[in-house]
């Protein structure tokens, strides 16, 4: 065994290589069962109401957390100790606006507490209004 600092680099290298793998190949079921326990429903709710607006959406896991694809990136959701996200592509500020209010937000980013109720039909509008721009970005450039 190599106990070099080239042999350790070389090792983290690995390590990291396999670890990305694993992340890539976990599902989105496996995903949400690892995740906290308060967490869980409220990533289930989320999962549902991206599949409800986007059904033809591929799933799948990027950056270590549930992704979804429609002809284009359309929108993550991951779960933290006091809150769960959904990173929606930008720009969601137009998209719903007045209703953003009350939750944290930034460029592409909206945090729920697991504290409180999930705005099942604003995730709905955002997720939608990132449906129809995907599709009309490639339409227009055909």
């Amino acid at each position: 065994m190599d106990y070099s600092i080239s042999g350790t680099l070389e090792l983290g290298r690995e390590m990291e290589w396999i670890m990305g793998r694993m992340l890539r190949r976990m599902s989105v079921d496996a995903y949400i069962a690892a995740a906290p326990k308060e967490a869980q429903n409220k990533l289930r709710e989320i999962r549902k109401a991206i599949k409800s607006v986007a059904p033809k959406a591929e799933e799948k896991i990027s950056y270590g957390m549930p992704y979804y694809s429609y002809k284009g990136r359309l929108a993550y959701f991951a779960a933290f100790k006091n809150h769960v996200s959904l990173f929606a592509m930008p720009p969601i500020v137009g998209a719903g606006k007045g209703e953003l209010r009350k939750y944290q937000t930034g460029k592409s980013t909206l945090r729920f507490s697991l504290h409180e109720e999930l705005p099942v039909p604003l995730i709905r509008k955002l997720v939608r209004a990132g449906v129809r721009r995907n599709e009309t970005r490639k339409k227009r450039s055909r």
